[in-house]
């Protein structure tokens, strides 16, 4: 009994030591876990560290990649313009070249031309001695001709003047046919209302010859036409050849607006003139000495807008004159 005891006792002696051993190889346990987690820590920091310098070298050497891509891109566009520099060199080459032998040339030829230019200077220096002569006989031809001119000027001035005497003469002829022309007409149709004598011309009213608005003559001024060309023709026979008159016949018409078979008063104005020199013509009056025209309204007599002022410019009017 008492050694049942004794041995019970020994195994509840050893249990405390199974314990503490345990505990002992917990705590190793544990403290090796810990190494093991601290160590995973810090290898993770390293690893992460690794990491981020990895991708910072592969940024880098993106960059080289693409530095070195750019260095290849220049290195090709240098050997393009290498390329195109030699090309170049060698086109810059040969054109000195044919400069040189072009040089060559243009130096021979002038050498030639230098030769041939003393020759044309010699020739030159010969023709222009002759020049100089010829010059010093014209220079005396001109005192010559200078002197005749001056005398054709003398002559000229002395027939201007003459010209001017018998143009003067001429004037005053026909200034006096012209007078005693219009003297007879005014000694016939005096006192006859639309008929006169302003300046140098004879005036008919166009009531006196022409219906309203009518290039046809009325019977009284088919009459008066003809009384004219008597007239005239006593006059015009007396006139000598050698002046060249005209009588001139005008027609004029007032500025009403026409209302007849005539577009205008140039129409009237002229066919109404027109008609008083076919009368003269077959009265007897020469065509060459007779010239028609006609001034429409644009040479009033008066410039009122009056019935009478109508009257007045209304006309038909001759005048003897030169050509």
């Amino acid at each position: 009994m008492a050694r049942r005891r004794r041995q019970t006792h020994a195994g509840l002696d050893a249990w405390p030591g199974y314990v503490d051993a345990l505990s002992t190889l917990l705590m190793v346990v544990i403290f090796v876990l810990l190494v093991f987690v601290l160590g995973q820590a810090f290898l993770s920091v390293v690893l992460s560290k690794r990491q981020q310098a990895m991708e910072q070298l592969t940024q880098q050497v993106g960059k080289l990649n693409d530095m070195l891509a750019l260095e290849h891109d220049r290195t090709h566009t240098l050997q393009l313009s290498v390329a195109s520099l030699r090309a170049a060199h060698d086109k810059d080459v040969a054109m000195e070249t044919s400069l040189t032998a072009q040089v060559s040339q243009l130096a021979a030829e002038r050498d030639t031309l230098t030769q041939a230019s003393r020759q044309q200077v010699a020739a030159l220096g010969a023709q222009l001695d002759e020049l100089r002569r010829q010059l010093g006989a014209a220079m005396t031809m001109l005192d010559i001709s200078q002197q005749q001119v001056h005398d054709r000027d003398h002559k000229i001035d002395d027939l201007g003047q003459k010209l001017n005497v018998a143009l003067a003469d001429k004037v005053e002829q026909l200034q006096r046919y012209r007078s005693e022309f219009f003297g007879r007409l005014r000694d016939i149709l005096k006192d006859q209302d639309g008929v006169q004598i302003v300046g140098d011309r004879f005036v008919f009213q166009s009531e006196v010859l022409f219906p309203p608005g009518s290039a046809d003559l009325s019977p009284k001024g088919v009459a008066e036409i003809r009384t004219l060309a008597r007239t005239f023709h006593q006059v015009s026979g007396q006139i000598p050849a050698s002046i060249p008159w005209i009588l001139r016949v005008d027609g004029h018409a007032d500025r009403q607006p026409i209302h007849s078979a005539f577009a205008s008063n140039w129409e009237l104005s002229s066919a109404r003139a027109i008609t008083v020199v076919k009368l003269l013509i077959a009265e007897g009056i020469s065509p060459r000495h007779l010239a028609a025209t006609g001034f429409a309204d644009f040479q009033p007599l008066d410039s009122h807008d009056t019935p009478t002022a109508y009257a007045r410019n209304r006309r038909i009017e001759f005048r003897l004159t030169d050509r």
